[in-house]
């Protein structure tokens, strides 16, 4: 499939040269030699390993922390495109929290027929004990990844939403690091949206939905799971760069529906929580009884609206890829347009229709959990042998609700670095939407996950996967360029100083287990 597919590079299968905006950094790579390369991408995953940007692989009891392997070719974003893509963002993540407003609410959606209502109700991503609440401000998915692929120079595809814990972003802020001190010859070609305002972002996010009777200055922490957790230095850069505490459970106690952080000095009433714990564990009161990870009270704190939770608690409902099949219809319910980013078409395997289609075409289809992550449970049929056909085949035959099935896309192609030289490989991105009382950000960045074996569509960390680096090009003067929607429309505004690229002080790790 690699060599029928568009790159992004160099355009088109067939077509000689590279696209005209991006000649300049096909001569470069021509220019660069090959060893040169290669030593200035040893020294980012060097610099990586030290640092401990790693992820943790469960189940395997050898090299379970690793690196994700750095591709020192990025992946480049012209202006016009982003634009677009943007737009596209913006009005999904809207649909999102519209959406999660009203299942947990009024249940427009399901009364309407929109949706099958055990399609909500019956799912285990949703949760009943959110039921009636509303979240300060009415936001439910503060921080959003919304994955895309695309097939051609115009044709972008979401293929899954992340609303829950989407994680990646230490990869976005670690890979322009690198890229700028090992490439900054890059960063004078190119005019590059600088990306490492994002703590500053997120810790705007969080300000802005308080609760509004908190008064002065919201006090914001980023609750984890503690130091076994394979993100736990993500969790703890974050609260460093953002100049906010990293707690655990026992770090805090919830007295008449107040939230308390134990300090030296005292307690000390908590706003806004930053949680990295999934919702399970959240809450022992409410949620698993025999978690030691949870704040008991914390939920009826929330409740009653003295504290704020990003990302809200029952966020998983909108992960789940049998809601991702209806997204079109759920954008067009709550916008009234029709989808700026489309999906990928989507089979849905609880059909009676749909699985006789899936099973008679298993050797040509991609089939999911619809509550899968991480590469896990997933067949690509084009690459699987015999037996894990059949084995998919009878596991779709027993629970044909747990899977959904897609086409085998041609995904886009950028040149990387790979063992024989530079050649084409497959490749994914996960943008970051945030959203807060003001309205909705889309940081100009992501993180781009590339398949490093030849012809593999699984960009997971996991499956072998690796990262580049994101350049948005910009047209107008060099900064931060946001997208920010809100009550009173849409607009662009430029943030911080910087022309190129992210100077971060530390180091990210990938979140939950990589989603």
């Amino acid at each position: 499939m690699g060599t029928a597919a568009f790159d992004e590079i160099m355009g088109a299968a067939g077509v000689e040269g590279a696209r005209p905006e991006l000649r300049e950094l096909c001569r470069w790579l021509a220019d660069t030699p090959d060893g040169e390369l290669r030593r200035r991408q040893q020294s980012a995953e060097t610099t990586f390993r030290q640092l401990g940007i790693t992820f943790a692989v469960y189940g395997e009891s050898e090299a379970s922390e690793r690196i994700i392997p750095f591709d020192i070719v990025p992946r480049v974003f012209l202006a016009d495109e982003w634009a677009r893509l943007s737009q596209g963002l913006i009005q999904r993540v809207e649909a999102i929290n519209a959406f999660l407003v009203d299942i947990y609410g009024e249940q427009k959606i399901l009364r309407d027929g929109v949706l099958p209502a055990d399609l909500i109700l019956g799912n285990a991503q949703f949760r009943p004990e959110i039921a009636g609440i509303r979240p300060p401000h009415d936001v439910w998915a503060h921080i959003c990844g919304i994955d895309l692929v695309r097939t051609g120079p115009d044709d972008f595809f979401v293929l899954e939403d992340n609303a829950r814990t989407p994680s990646g972003v230490s990869y976005m802020l670690e890979n322009r690091e690198a890229m700028v001190r090992l490439c900054p010859e890059l960063f004078a070609k190119f005019r590059v949206a600088a990306v490492d305002s994002y703590p500053d972002l997120l810790l705007g996010t969080m300000r802005s939905v308080a609760p509004r009777g908190c008064g002065g200055r919201p006090t914001c922490v980023v609750l984890t799971p503690g130091h076994y957790n394979s993100a736990y230095y993500e969790h703890s850069f974050l609260a460093d760069s953002m100049g906010i505490e990293l707690v655990e459970a026992a770090d805090l106690v919830v007295d008449d529906d107040v939230v308390f952080m134990r300090t030296i000095d005292g307690r000390v009433r908590v706003d806004v929580i930053y949680r990295r714990v999934d919702d399970d564990y959240l809450d022992p009161l409410v949620f698993r009884p025999d978690s030691m990870l949870g704040v008991p009270g914390l939920i009826a704190a929330y409740a009653a609206g003295n504290v704020a939770i990003l990302n809200a608690p029952g966020n998983g409902i909108a992960d789940d890829k049998a809601i991702y099949s209806y997204m079109p219809e759920i954008v067009k319910y709550y916008s009234g347009s029709d989808a700026r980013l489309p999906n990928v078409e989507t089979y849905r395997c609880r059909e009676p229709e749909a699985l006789k289609y899936v099973l008679d075409h298993l050797g040509e289809l991609v089939v999911k959990l619809v509550d899968g992550s991480g590469g896990y449970g997933m067949l690509v049929g084009p690459t699987a042998s015999s037996a894990e056909i059949e084995r998919f085949r009878a596991a779709l035959i027993a629970q044909p609700e747990r899977y959904i099935a897609q086409p085998t896309l041609a995904l886009s192609t950028v040149p990387t670095l790979v063992e024989q030289g530079v050649a084409p490989r497959h490749v994914d991105f996960r943008p970051f939407v945030l959203t807060g009382a003001k309205g909705v950000q889309v940081v100009p960045g992501g993180l781009t996950r590339v398949a490093l074996r030849e012809g593999s569509l699984v960009v997971n960390s996991s499956q072998g996967g690796g990262t580049k680096d994101s350049f948005v090009l910009m047209d107008e003067a060099p900064g931060m360029t946001q997208t920010l929607s809100g009550p009173s429309g849409t607009m662009t505004q430029t943030l911080g100083r910087g022309t190129l690229g992210a100077q971060t002080s530390g180091a990210q790790t990938s979140s939950q287990g990589e989603r």
